[in-house]
């Protein structure tokens, strides 16, 4: 562990240990007794943004309130962020971070908020890998083949993410770089110009999620080359990870979505919705369907879901550091 994640592992600990401490409202009738809003950094419709809604859903019938979502996309965050620390700490208006949120920490010269200090965690909602994916008329059918043509003929394969700075951008740079070839980074706005590139063969290769992918892979004009986890995904189980498939046997990037809540609510509500979630994110019915989404329900105790944060905090501000990424 470096000096830097060790200061951030401790100021956490910290935080997290003097949480009831901080003064907090009164609360005048037990926890919950109003709906509960949930603030995103993602627009509508995307997966996040369904993930939330599903599990919010049941876990309402659970703790008998509704929730709401509120899309507050842009800014790395740090607009949605805000909007949760612009609340009481209550335990009526909780935070959805991601894996997105520790690449900000790395990727701006200074966030108007500290993921680490100033909110307190409760727990995943699910994890899921990426899938390193090629046309079909590439001929690829292997990493190995994908490695070797970029290997004998450098700088002519492209690999399609969404934007700079994005956790697809920079797992391809880290793919690249540990893997020792060198290919073209193609960003786009968006995932599904992403997908059309691919298909149409301007770039070879797209790194992203399962469901962006996934009517590319029915329709068979792609095809999935590896995942990017520690093991195989759930809903690719056919297809190796980039371990498997020849690549570095360390390599593992694996994204998340959790729910936070502002540093100083009570511990009642933490408590009470850690204890929602672990029965919620069990159930198979709720498990299932994330799954449609190529997304594995994951419940986590808060430890270690602080230490996810801390250690990827660490990690991408090395990669975004090695890679020269212009900080915002």
């Amino acid at each position: 562990m470096t000096t830097i994640t060790r200061r951030r592992a401790l100021a956490l600990a910290g935080a997290t240990a003097a949480a009831s401490a901080l003064p907090r409202p009164a609360l005048s009738q037990a926890w919950p007794n109003r709906p509960i809003r949930v603030v995103l950094p993602f627009g509508a419709g995307g997966v996040a943004d369904v993930t939330a809604r599903v599990v919010t859903e049941r876990l309402g019938d659970r703790i008998g309130q509704r929730f709401t979502i509120e899309n507050v996309p842009g800014a790395g965050g740090a607009t949605a962020a805000q909007r949760v620390l612009q609340a009481p700490a209550d335990g009526y208006t909780l935070a959805l971070f991601s894996n997105g949120t520790a690449v900000s920490v790395g990727l701006f010269n200074r966030l108007p908020f500290d993921p680490v200090t100033e909110f307190v965690p409760i727990s995943t909602l699910g994890i899921f890998d990426f899938v390193l994916a090629t046309g079909a008329e590439t001929g690829f059918r292997t990493l190995a083949d994908l490695v070797a043509a970029a290997r004998a003929r450098p700088g002519t394969i492209n690999i399609g993410t969404v934007t700079a700075g994005s956790t697809q951008h920079l797992s391809a740079l880290l793919f690249a770089g540990e893997v020792g070839i060198r290919v073209e980074q193609i960003t786009f706005r968006n995932t599904p110009d992403a997908v059309v590139a691919l298909l149409r063969n301007d770039v070879q290769v797209v790194i992203d999620s399962f469901a962006s992918l996934k009517a590319s892979f029915d329709d068979r004009r792609a095809v999935a080359l590896a995942t990017t986890g520690s093991a195989r995904s759930q809903t690719l189980p056919q297809v190796p990870t980039v371990a498997q498939a020849g690549g570095p046997a360390t390599f593992d990037v694996t994204s998340w979505n959790a729910l936070f809540a502002k540093a100083g609510t009570p511990p009642e509500a933490i408590e009470g919705l850690s204890a929602g979630l672990r029965d919620v994110l069990g159930q198979a019915d709720i498990r299932a369907r994330l799954l449609d989404l190529g997304i594995e329900a994951r419940w986590s105790q808060r430890a270690e879901l602080a230490n996810r944060l801390v250690l990827d905090i660490e990690r991408w501000s090395a990669v975004i550091d090695r890679a020269g990424i212009p900080k915002q």
